[in-house]
């Protein structure tokens, strides 16, 4: 330690604050930059949660009302169908009818 210490206690002590500033400094940082991003996306999250919906209908397009209809009538056929081959067993006359009703549906 050195006589002038004493007179000029600040010049000691300014090594041991610019370290404890530099880790206070490093360990802010992180933190500062997820605080920043998170504050980006919810300003921008109507511009953003838009462009993923552009892009997933692009991949996906939406099915024509002609699609989803011929959709709904197979899924009802291969129901009626399925429930044909169920009742096959107790029913032959049930079963035959439930083939007919999914031949015209």
């Amino acid at each position: 330690m050195m006589f002038l210490n004493i007179a000029f206690p600040a010049s000691s002590a300014l090594p041991v604050a610019q370290f404890a500033i530099s880790g206070l400094a490093v360990a802010a940082r992180p933190l500062l930059g997820l605080g920043i991003l998170t504050t980006m996306l919810l300003v921008f999250r109507p511009i953003l949660s838009g462009l993923l919906r552009a892009l997933w209908l692009s991949i996906f397009p939406k099915l024509s009302r002609e699609e989803r209809a011929a959709r709904r009538t197979l899924r009802t056929a291969m129901t009626l169908n399925r429930i044909a081959r169920d009742a096959d067993v107790c029913s032959p006359a049930m079963a035959a009818e439930l083939r007919a009703m999914a031949g015209r549906a």
